[in-house]
C-alpha cells in the first residue's frame, strides 16, 4: 500500500493532496523498514507532525481520529522498540476476524468457533484429494472471457506502464 496508494491517487486528486499522501506513505516506509536508522527516524518524527498539520488544512476534523494521530508517535516507538514488523498485530487481527466469523451460536461461542474451524480444515483437506469436482481451492479465478479481457488490458496499457517506470 505504501507504493501503490500514491500512484492510484495521483490521477484523481489535486497535486497538493497527493504530495501530502505521498509524504505520509514515505513516513510509513521509513518506519516499516527492516533496518532502522535512529537519526533518520528522529527526522521522520518531525516530518510526520508537519505532514499531519498540512493534512489538517485540507481534510475535515472528522477525518482525524486517534488512529491518525498515532502516526506522530510511531517513529518514536520504532526508535524504542526496533523494527515494526516484529510487533505487527495485523496478521493476528485478521486471523481473529476469521475465527469470529465462525461464531454462529452466541450461547457457546468457543464451541461454535472450534466446530467452524474444524469443519473448514476438514473441507480444505478433503478437497485436495477430490478430482473433477470444483472446490474452493481449485476453482478458476477468471473464466476465459475475463482472462482475455485482462490480457488485452495489460497489452493495450503497456506504454502507460513504461512511462510510469521512467
Amino acid at each position: 500500500m505504501q507504493n501503490l496508494l500514491p500512484i492510484a491517487l495521483r490521477c484523481c486528486m489535486s497535486k497538493k493532496v497527493t504530495s501530502y499522501i505521498i509524504e505520509l506513505s514515505n513516513i510509513m516506509k521509513a518506519i516499516c523498514g527492516k533496518v532502522l536508522n535512529v537519526e533518520e527516524l528522529e527526522k521522520v518524527q518531525d516530518r510526520a507532525a508537519l505532514t499531519l498539520c498540512n493534512l489538517e488544512k485540507i481534510f475535515p476534523p472528522s477525518f482525524f481520529t486517534i488512529m491518525v494521530h498515532l502516526v506522530i508517535h510511531l517513529p518514536h516507538e520504532a526508535i524504542i522498540g526496533g523494527p515494526v514488523f516484529y510487533r505487527w498485530m495485523y496478521p493476528i487481527e485478521r486471523f481473529l476476524s476469521k475465527l469470529k466469523s465462525y461464531c454462529c451460536n452466541k450461547r457457546y461461542p468457543e464451541r461454535s468457533i472450534a466446530e467452524g474451524y474444524l469443519a473448514e480444515e476438514c473441507m480444505t483437506f478433503c478437497s485436495r484429494y477430490l478430482e473433477n469436482v470444483e472446490t474452493r481451492l481449485n476453482r478458476p479465478k477468471l473464466d476465459d472471457r475475463f482472462w482475455i479481457q485482462a490480457h488485452r488490458y495489460v497489452l493495450f496499457h503497456h506504454d502507460a506502464l513504461e512511462k510510469l517506470r521512467k
